[in-house]
Parts: C-alpha cells; sequence; structure tokens
C-alpha cells in the first residue's frame, strides 16, 4: 500500500544483459519491445544451417555424383584397382563430412517464438545455447507470473488460523 491507500505495481527483473531485458511485464530485445502478457504459444525450434555449409554440401555432393556418372558411363569401374575404390568411397563421404563440420562450426541458432496479438513472430535468436535458455525461462517464468497475478502466493497473505478465545 501507498500512501494514497492504492496499491504500487512493483515490476521484477528476471534477466539484463547489453540489449536483452525480460521483466514481469514486459520482454525487449534489439530493437523490439513486447508486453509479457501479449505473448503467447511460446515455442523453440532450431533456426536453418549456415548458408555456406549447406552450399558447399550441396556443390561437393553434385561433384562426386557428377564424378561417378563419368567413371560408371565410360566403363572405368571396371579397371579401378581395389585402392582406387577405396579412394573413392572416402571421396563419396566428403559431403556427408561437409554436413557435419559446418553444423559442428556453424550451428543452428536457437530461436524463441511466439504469438503476439494474432501474429506469430520471432522474439529470440542466438546461437549461445546459454544465453537461449536463460531468457526463454525468463520469458516463460514471466508468463507464468503474468497469468498468476505476480509473486505473491494468496495462502500466504492470511496468517495462521487460531481459535478464538
Amino acid at each position: 500500500m501507498t500512501a494514497g491507500g492504492g496499491t504500487r505495481e512493483t515490476t521484477n527483473l528476471l534477466y539484463a544483459r547489453p540489449g536483452i531485458v525480460v521483466t514481469t511485464e514486459q520482454f525487449s530485445v534489439g530493437g523490439g519491445t513486447w508486453r509479457v502478457a501479449d505473448l503467447t504459444h511460446l515455442h523453440t525450434t532450431r533456426g536453418p544451417h549456415d548458408r555456406v555449409a549447406v552450399r558447399a554440401t550441396v556443390v561437393s555432393a553434385a561433384v562426386v555424383a557428377g564424378v561417378g556418372v563419368l567413371l560408371g558411363f565410360s566403363g572405368g569401374l571396371q579397371r579401378l584397382t581395389a585402392g582406387a575404390y577405396l579412394l573413392l568411397g572416402a571421396v563419396f563421404l566428403l559431403p556427408v563430412l561437409l554436413a557435419v563440420a559446418g553444423d559442428r562450426w556453424r550451428p543452428p541458432p536457437h530461436e524463441l517464438w511466439g504469438r503476439c496479438r494474432g501474429a506469430e513472430i520471432l522474439l529470440f535468436s542466438s546461437d549461445d545455447e546459454r544465453q537461449f535458455g536463460q531468457v526463454s525461462r525468463a520469458v516463460r517464468r514471466a508468463r507464468e507470473m503474468n497469468a498468476g497475478g505476480g509473486w505473491a502466493d494468496p495462502l500466504a497473505a492470511f496468517g495462521p488460523w487460531r481459535p478464538n478465545r
């Protein structure tokens, strides 16, 4: 209660880093700010794979497939030695290795999506798994606290029952 007799709303800070602020009332990241009460249907996904890694994988797969087709039509597969077949098998693994290496060095970002006033929007994206987990937990906690009416436990507002004597 304030001096005027009304209640004072408090906004609790749940997460704060440069460019990212999550309170019980709003979520701000970069240039976007959303009221937590307006956010619904929160879910997480993984973003797209790195374009350079995808292109390298596709190009290497096309080159390897082209070499295999040319060897097959030219009759060169019958003249290869066992060592050449092993080398050819290793070359056919190149696109797979490029795909695995691309996901290892440049993993797809983690994304937090939600609905705000009927529109599905990307709320937050990060390739840092720890930071993403902290932000998404803070936003979910803010949603829960907003839905429940705040931090206060309604039963804790009452003292223990004592009989009248």
